[in-house]
């Protein structure tokens, strides 16, 4: 390994690290590969299944709405990825851009928060991969396998995702796309046929603003798992080094993503409140409101919904893991994490060690999940299902996340006066990020407020000491390790 310096893609001088053992495979994505894998990310399936009933618990009919407006907000988000992207593509993300704007301290404080976040959310992921296939097994009164925990399936399907993940970014990226292909087409499938036989129902009652329950407050409260259904939106800046012109594709594929997503929910939004007839007591009220949609338009319908949702969590399981793994491999090769992580395979360039930590700690989070509700007492109620996991592990990563897109977004004005001036825009560079400043402060405002139920409301304690004990390790860090301000971002995706 040696040290040198390399140039941005306007001529700046930047130290870079060499050694073919710590880089990627480059180039062996196209844009539809990176597009396809964010909205496999994204999970629709997955998302919208457990996410829309409480969403139109607390926005009410209009609840499609919220999605929309919550839309616009990651499409503020996907503007300051973009930018960023633009001049300086890195597998480091957010972590990259955070660092290289404010320094060495911010960036593993950064580094700590972004790895901790994701790995809280993936472990949600985790475990639903299993609990939705118990939740099949169940349905269909499988003999001799619907009484298995749920956590044995967790293993045999963690076991696979990752062996598929080991053996290529390519591989797992195009099978994580096949499943997201599968689950829009049987949800959009469901969602046309139930719009033809509830046709009586139809109406535009859903996107009247008057139907928002509790009017801007409903739209407010229901904001943060809108926002949530996009989580994995900016799954393809981590596989910059592995995208071929990843200046150009990695922003059209955030867009792209984004907007895709947006119609999706929509329609599946609207379809959902139509098959129930407007009822949205009863909406709120389904364990899975989709399903119970599919369930009513057939039983075929059903069980290719269910094949769907589980295609879903195994889709988001291995492209999730990949890019959110590869943000602390560039971490761990730039010196902000241990080194051990920063490092690939000879032969297939996978980050195996990072893939391994990432997965390791999400099992070890539901482990401890699962131990905190024995002692607890709590071990024979419905408290230890893989559903009330997902849920209380994704809404403590979701805050983690949405701090650091809060710092990218306050980066980014920055970064561009500091190193780009000549291309500064006070409205792609200012205002733009100022409003995502302002559409991640209503999620965090939600989450964060007081008078929330055990254990939400423990949550916003837990967030503040993580900032606080990764302010203190980078501080430690930096002080042991000047150089560290240098390797930040030394790594050019394309170079």
């Amino acid at each position: 390994m040696s040290e040198g310096f390399t140039s941005d893609s306007l001529g700046a001088k930047v130290p870079v690290v060499t050694g073919e053992h710590e880089r990627l495979r480059q180039g062996v994505l196209g844009l539809f590969d990176i597009a396809a894998a964010t909205m496999a990310n994204i999970g629709p399936a997955m998302s919208f299944y457990f996410g829309f009933g409480y969403l139109a618990y607390t926005a009410g009919l209009a609840s499609p709405l919220t999605i929309i407006a919550a839309g616009i907000a990651i499409l503020l988000l996907g503007n300051t990825l973009s930018e960023f992207t633009k001049v300086m593509p890195s597998t480091g993300g957010f972590i990259t851009f955070v660092g290289k704007t404010f320094g060495a301290r911010t960036g593993v404080t950064t580094a700590l928060l972004t790895g901790a976040g994701y790995i809280a959310a993936m472990a949600s992921v985790i475990a639903i991969v299993g609990g939705f296939f118990q939740m099949i097994l169940q349905n269909y009164h499988v003999a001799g396998l619907q009484s298995v925990p749920w956590i044995i399936w967790v293993l045999i399907f963690l076991g696979f995702a990752a062996f598929m993940m080991a053996r290529g970014i390519s591989i797992s990226t195009k099978l994580a796309g096949l499943f997201f292909a599968f689950e829009m087409t049987i949800m959009i499938i469901v969602s046309v046929i139930s719009l033809v036989k509830f046709h009586s129902h139809i109406n535009f009652r859903p996107f009247e603003p008057k139907n928002i329950t509790g009017g801007f407050k409903g739209l407010a409260e229901g904001f943060p798992l809108a926002v949530y259904l996009f989580i994995g939106w900016e799954n393809s800046a981590a596989l910059a080094e592995e995208t071929n012109n990843p200046r150009k594709n990695v922003p059209k594929a955030v867009f792209t993503s984004v907007l895709i997503m947006i119609i999706a929910y929509t329609f599946f939004a609207f379809s959902t409140v139509v098959g129930f007839g407007d009822n949205v007591t009863k909406l709120s009220g389904a364990a899975v409101p989709f399903l119970t949609v599919a369930r009513e338009v057939a039983a075929v319908a059903l069980f290719m919904a269910f094949l769907a949702g589980m295609t879903s969590t195994l889709g988001a399981l291995i492209a999730g893991t990949n890019s959110q793994a590869r943000l602390i491999f560039n971490a761990g090769r730039e010196g902000l994490l241990p080194s051990f992580i920063g490092k690939v395979h000879n032969k297939r360039r996978t980050p195996v060690n990072a893939l391994a930590v990432f997965l390791g700690l999400g099992l070890l989070i539901i482990g401890v999940w699962g131990l905190g509700h024995i002692i607890g007492g709590h071990a024979q109620s419905g408290h230890m299902s893989a559903i009330t996991m997902f849920v209380e592990s994704s809404t403590f990563g979701t805050i983690l996340v949405l701090i650091v897109y809060g710092l990218s977004n306050l980066a980014l004005p920055f970064y561009y006066r500091k190193h780009h001036p000549e291309l500064f825009s006070g409205f792609r560079h200012v205002l733009l990020p100022f409003l995502g400043l302002v559409a991640i402060g209503v999620p965090l405002y939600y989450l964060a407020k007081p008078g929330q139920p055990t254990p939400f409301n423990w949550y916003p304690y837990m967030a503040l000491a993580a900032v606080i004990l990764s302010v203190i390790y980078a501080f430690i860090l930096v002080s042991r390790d000047p150089s560290i301000g240098d390797r930040v971002g030394s790594i050019v995706a394309d170079e």
